[in-house]
Parts: C-alpha cells; structure tokens; sequence
C-alpha cells in the first residue's frame, strides 16, 4: 500500500530562486501532485540498486558482434544499422541518461521497459518533485533519492572528456512544438554547461541544418539572427526509429558525420538496443527467471499479460490482456501496426483510492534518482507524476 503526505505550498517560488522558470510550463504544473509518496529508504535503496543491476544485464544481454538478424528481432532500421554498431564498438559515443520503469511489487522491483534514447521527466525529477519538499517545509539533502541534475553533469564532463579533439560546443534538438521536450533539454543544457561545455543552443529539430560537403560540412544551427554556428556535439531529443522513418536522408547525412567525427551524436545510436522492448525477451532468454524481470516473449503468453509495440511510446497501443485472453484495458496510439512483445503482467502498488504507482529511476553513468507516475488505469505520458519523500 502507497502511504501519501500532502504537501502544501506553491513550488513556482523554490524553482523561480534557482533561475528556472521555464522549467515550470503549464503542463508540468497541472500533473505533479500536490503530496508526496512516502518511501521507505530501504525500497528506495532497493530501487536503485535494481536499476544499476539491470542496466549491467542489458549490456551483457547484446551479442558480439551484433548480427542482423539480432537488429531486425529488435525492428531496429536497417538505415541505422551501421550507426547501432559503430557506435556500440566505440566507446567515445557514450550513453547519458535513461529511465527504468519498475513495477515495486511484493517479490521486489520488476522490469517494465528501460526509457534508454529519449526518456522524458527530467524537469519534474530534477526540479520540481525537490521544490515541492521545498515549498512544504520538508527539504532537506536527506529527505529525496534525487541525484539526477548531478548525475547528468559528471556524464556530460565524462562525455566531453572522452571526445577532447572535438571543440565543447553543444546542440540540443526537440521535436518541433513541444513546450515539455524543450524543458527537458532546458534541464540538459544547464547540465552540460556546469559540465563545460561553453557553447550550448536548444531549437527544434527544424531549425537544425546538416551537411556533408564542403566547408559547410558539420551540424549548424542559426544561434542569433544571420549568424549561423557548428557544433560538435549533438543532443537529440528526437527518437532515433522516427528520423529514420521520417527523415531517410538526414539519417543518413548524420550516420555519415558520425563515422567521420565531424558530430559525436547522444544519446548514441546503440539506445536502441535498449529501447527496443524485445529486449526484454532476449533478457528472459539469458537470465530466466531472474528476481527483477517478468516473463517476456516474442510470441503470445497465456494467463495475465500486457502487449506492447516493441517501439512504442508514451504508453500507446499497449493493451492489458486478462487471465481469460481478452483485453481488460488498452491504450489508443498510433504504433498499433508494430511487431508487439507479449509481458507477465505486474501488480503495482495502489493507494487507499485505487490509483497505481510505478516507479520511474533515472539512470545517469548510475541510478540516481526516483520519481513515480499514477493513474487509475494503465500508465501512460498523461499520468501523475508524483514526488516521493523518504522515511
């Protein structure tokens, strides 16, 4: 059972001292709860130690070397296959950030996905759910599991550090329209910048220029008005399966500058083993019945399970199926034509009104942080997110 403390006062005042207004947008606002799930610190130690054991079992789960018929399992892109791999193999192409999703049941944490290219939740982690403690006299070093805006900065100066031949300019690419994405590499930049890197610019994904001739050759982007600048070093917000999609030739224009080292690229082309929900199945393959995983499959399961698209995103498509076979909930989107993972379902932790808790732990170079979402239902993007304090 999930224990709550309301926590009162407005968090505007706490993150607005730090210089961080643009990271209270209107939406964060409306769905971080206004109390706090009390946590004991031996769950939340358990959370995190989970996270960094899971994490070691992911990279020891991708065969070497990667063989196609892996990367088509995973329904990677073959136009990114040459980036997945150079970049697995070269270690200056480094992974930043991710968020393993845990299901805290009665058997202990349970995998539910790793968010390992584009995890969203940095602004509400990092800097509101430590603000509410703030605003309701609860603040103290000790009182949150919340590493995250630390973690993020030794990952960006480990990042600088292995690519020194490239000069320390950053650009920070969202997709196009999204007041959240753009908070969330407000939140990145300002890591990367105490990390220092000198040079950093967030714009959308549009305003971004590549190219692969010439003395124009490198990623640029329009930093003041005519003036155009090159940066060696490139975030994308953008998930790497929808540029390939999407943008065919730009994908191509970057693997290009990727493997010349005209850009270094995070998070690297190889997140998307990891994002890749089949994952998941070659995870029950080479560690069954391991303590912190649920039974996944390829293939359907019997009894209580969900379903998900292997890419999909922000809970769509993702259908609970009961012990009978029939769908009891199930999430509309638009990745319902993807190949689909069939996972044990988990029981999350509930409180006295019905509502469910998942717990979301952000893994930085280590787990380092603690946030959950809630929902009556099946969580999805919309859920409540939910500080956490512990006792």
């Amino acid at each position: 059972m999930i224990n709550l403390l309301p926590l009162t006062g407005d968090v505007s005042p706490a993150v607005r001292a730090l210089g961080w207004g643009w990271a209270l947008e209107d939406a964060c606002q409306h769905y971080v709860a206004r109390e706090a799930v009390q946590l004991a610190e031996a769950d939340a130690e358990m959370l995190l130690q989970a996270a960094d054991t899971l994490y070691d079992m992911l990279v020891a789960a991708i065969p070497d070397p990667i063989p196609d018929a892996f990367l088509q399992q995973l329904a990677i892109a073959p136009n990114l296959w040459e980036a997945v791999r150079h970049s697995w193999n070269d270690e200056r192409h480094w992974h930043l950030y991710g968020r393993f999703d845990l299901a805290l049941t009665a058997e202990g944490p349970k995998l539910l996905e790793f968010n390992a290219d584009t995890a969203t939740g940095l602004p509400e982690a990092a800097v509101v759910q430590w603000a509410s403690l703030v605003a309701a006299g609860q603040s103290g070093d000790d009182r949150q599991a919340n590493g995250l805006f630390e973690g993020l900065e030794d990952q960006f100066r480990h990042w600088r550090a292995l690519n020194n031949d490239r000069q320390a300019t950053l650009l920070l690419v969202h997709l196009p329209g999204s007041a959240e994405d753009e908070a969330n590499c407000g939140v990145l930049a300002e890591a990367a910048r105490t990390a220092g890197f000198a040079d950093t610019y967030v714009c959308s994904v549009d305003d971004m220029r590549v190219s692969v001739d010439g003395a124009d050759r490198g990623v640029w982007a329009e930093t003041v008005p005519g003036q155009w600048q090159r940066f060696d070093f490139l975030f994308k917000l953008v998930p790497w399966e929808i540029l390939a999609d999407e943008e065919p030739a730009l994908t191509a224009d970057l693997t290009h500058l990727l493997l010349a080292r005209d850009v270094v690229i995070a998070n690297p082309a190889y997140a998307l083993l990891f994002q890749s929900k089949a994952l998941l199945a070659r995870l029950w393959e080479v560690f069954p019945h391991h303590p912190l995983l649920l039974e996944a499959s390829l293939g359907p399961l019997p009894g209580h399970h969900v379903r998900k698209p292997l890419l999909g995103r922000e809970g769509q498509n993702v259908t609970e199926v009961g012990p009978d076979g029939r769908p009891a909930a199930e999430v509309p989107g638009e990745f319902g034509d993807q190949p689909t993972l069939y996972q044990r379902w988990a029981e999350l932790p509930t409180d006295a009104q019905g509502r469910r808790y998942q717990a979301g732990v952000f893994w930085a170079g280590e787990a380092c942080a603690i946030g959950f979402r809630r929902d009556a239902g099946l969580i999805t993007n919309l859920s409540e997110f939910v500080p956490h304090l512990l006792v």
